[in-house]
C-alpha cells in the first residue's frame, strides 16, 4: 500500500507563485508516489480572520481553482474541504483535553505571528490552540508523512508528542508522523520582501500577460545600480531570483557577466524574464479560465472530497472513542 501524505492549505485566496513553487510543485509529485489527502483548512483561517469571515468562501473557490488548474488532480488524491467534515473538530476537542498549555506556548511561531499581525487580537483559546487543530487533521487520517520545509519541523513535532501521549494514555491508535522534506525556493516578492498578498508585492497564478509583464517592470532589481552603465550584482538583484526559476542555465549563465560588466540593462533583463514567465504559466492559466467557467466545479470537487474523507475519518474517530471507552 502507498504511504499515507496530508497537507492542507489556509484559504486566504489567489494563489501566487510562491505557492505554486513552494507547495504545489511538490504536491503534484506527491500525488502520483503516495495515497494524498490535500485540504482546504477554512477552520484554520478563523484563527486569525474570526473577526472578519466574509471572504473566505470566496477566498476556498479561488484557491481551489488554482490547485485544479495548475495539476492537483482529484482522480490522483482527495481534495476535500476540512469543515465538511467534523471529525476533525471533533479529535481536536479530545486532543484539547491532554494537551499540556506548555507546549503550546513554547510553540515557535505563537509569539512571532502575534508581533507580525500585531494589529489584530490573536490572545484567543483558538489562536493558542491552533497546533492542536493541526495534529488532529494530520493523524485523523493516521498520516505517515507531512511535507513540510525544514522550518515548520518544530510544528510537525508538536503533533507527533500529541499523538505520542494520546497512545500513551489510551493504547496504541495512531502513528506517528514523518517529516516529508521538501524543497522551498525563497521567492521574495516584487519589493524584495516575502511575497505575500498583505504587502501588494505578489505575482499570482491567475494575473494575465499583461499584469504579469506590469508586475515584472517595476520589480526590484540591484538598488545600487542607478544608471544604465553602472555594474550590477545579480547576487543581490531580486528579480534574478526568478530568472533562476524561469530562465535555462544557459541563458542564467549569460546574464550574469553581461550584468556584471553593463552589457545588458535592468529593463532588457526584465523583458527576458517576463517572456519566459508568461510563456510557461500560460498553458496552466488558460486552464484555470476554463475552469472558472464551470460554476458547480469547485464545489462538487471539495463535496466528492469530502465524503471520500469522511470515510476514513470516521472509522479513525471510532477508534478513538473504544480507546477512551466513551
Amino acid at each position: 500500500m502507498k504511504q499515507r501524505v496530508l497537507s492542507g492549505m489556509r484559504p486566504t485566496g489567489k494563489l501566487h507563485i510562491g505557492h505554486y513553487h513552494g507547495v504545489i510543485e511538490n504536491w503534484i509529485k506527491m500525488q502520483e508516489r503516495f495515497d494524498c489527502y490535500f485540504f482546504v483548512a477554512d477552520w484554520h483561517s478563523l484563527t486569525t480572520e474570526y473577526s472578519d469571515t466574509a471572504g473566505i468562501r470566496d477566498n476556498i473557490r479561488e484557491m481551489t481553482l488554482d490547485w485544479l488548474a495548475f495539476g492537483v488532480d482529484p482522480e490522483k488524491c482527495v481534495i476535500f474541504r476540512q469543515s465538511l467534515v467534523p471529525q476533525h473538530a471533533e479529535l481536536n476537542l479530545v486532543l484539547s483535553m491532554i494537551t499540556p498549555l506548555s507546549w503550546l506556548e513554547r510553540c515557535p511561531t505563537y509569539k512571532e505571528m502575534q508581533e507580525n499581525l500585531d494589529a489584530r487580537d490573536l490572545a484567543t483559546f483558538g489562536f493558542l490552540g491552533y497546533p492542536v487543530l493541526m495534529a488532529a487533521d494530520i493523524i485523523l487520517y493516521k498520516a505517515a508523512l507531512v511535507p513540510v520545509g525544514h522550518d515548520q519541523l518544530p510544528h510537525l513535532e508538536v503533533t507527533r508528542e500529541i499523538a505520542r501521549r494520546f497512545n500513551h494514555l489510551y493504547g496504541q491508535v495512531f502513528p506517528e508522523p514523518e517529516a516529508y522534506l521538501t524543497e522551498t525556493p525563497k521567492l521574495p516578492g516584487l519589493d524584495g520582501r516575502k511575497m505575500s498578498k498583505s504587502y501588494g508585492n505578489s505575482i499570482y497564478l491567475s494575473d494575465t500577460a499583461d499584469e504579469t509583464e506590469r508586475k515584472i517592470r517595476s520589480m526590484v532589481t540591484d538598488p545600487a545600480r542607478i544608471r544604465r552603465n553602472d555594474p550590477g550584482d545579480p547576487d543581490v538583484c531580486v528579480a534574478f531570483n526568478l530568472h533562476r526559476i524561469y530562465l535555462p542555465k544557459e541563458k542564467q549563465d549569460e546574464i550574469v557577466p553581461a550584468c556584471r560588466n553593463a552589457s545588458i540593462g535592468c529593463v532588457d533583463c526584465k523583458k527576458l524574464l517576463s517572456s519566459a514567465m508568461i510563456e510557461q504559466l500560460a498553458p496552466f492559466r488558460a486552464k484555470r479560465v476554463e475552469l472558472a467557467g464551470r460554476p458547480k466545479l469547485v464545489e462538487d470537487t471539495l463535496e466528492e472530497g469530502s465524503r471520500r474523507a469522511s470515510s476514513v475519518s470516521c472509522a479513525v474517530m471510532t477508534e478513538v472513542r473504544e480507546a477512551l471507552r466513551i
